[in-house]
């Protein structure tokens, strides 16, 4: 990742209302239901990869688990953190890349709606199982939503990696058992059709 990267989605959530871009729900139920299904229970500690001005650490706090939200842009996590009033004091709100994340403590879950699919060089995304394989407890799961192999090559102007189950598994390693895996169609505030694919994954 480069500031160029930073700088582009400053720009985005400086620009634009969060409910009018692409990746855009008012209710992340799909996200929501795939936590559910992992079996972790409150106060577990759930962290939002790319979260920015997402929805889900309003669910996860009104749910009672631990959130925090880790996004390359503080604009975004700006909107989340006004939106959540007082209750944003509860949340760990991490400003930086997913590539440089060095984490200081583990977590039960990994959230990943649409973030690993912006990294398209091998050593970003090496850079990112390792950050991932760091954070994560053992027993705990990641869950990985990206475009499938059949969906959108770029997203807010810029290229995508799309992935299946497979390619996700092959880019994790042996330390990362896949459970689940889903596609699913995201319909744009605008009316498109994006496809996903949702892999959840357990840390052995």
């Amino acid at each position: 990742m480069t500031s160029s990267n930073r700088d582009h989605w400053q720009r985005v959530y400086e620009q634009k209302p969060d409910t009018s871009v692409s990746w855009y729900e008012a209710t992340p139920e799909l996200s929501l239901a795939l936590i559910g299904a992992t079996g972790i229970k409150p106060p577990a500690h759930v962290i939002d990869i790319g979260g920015g001005a997402s929805r889900l650490v309003d669910h996860l706090l009104a749910q009672g688990f631990a959130a925090s939200v880790l996004d390359l842009s503080g604009a975004a996590l700006g909107v989340a953190h006004a939106r959540l009033g007082a209750k944003a004091g509860t949340v760990e709100w991490i400003e930086g890349d997913v590539t440089r994340f060095a984490p200081a403590q583990l977590y039960d879950l990994w959230h990943d709606r649409a973030a690993l699919h912006f990294l398209n060089q091998p050593e970003d995304q090496r850079a990112y199982v390792r950050a991932l394989s760091q954070a994560l407890r053992r027993g705990g799961f990641a869950i990985i939503g990206t475009f499938a192999p059949d969906g959108p090559e770029k997203c807010s102007g810029l290229p995508v990696t799309r992935h299946d189950a497979a390619s996700l598994a092959a880019l994790l390693g042996p330390a990362f058992r896949l459970v689940s895996t889903m596609r699913h169609t995201h319909v744009t505030p605008g009316g498109g059709a994006q496809k996903f694919q949702f892999s959840t994954f357990e840390r052995v």
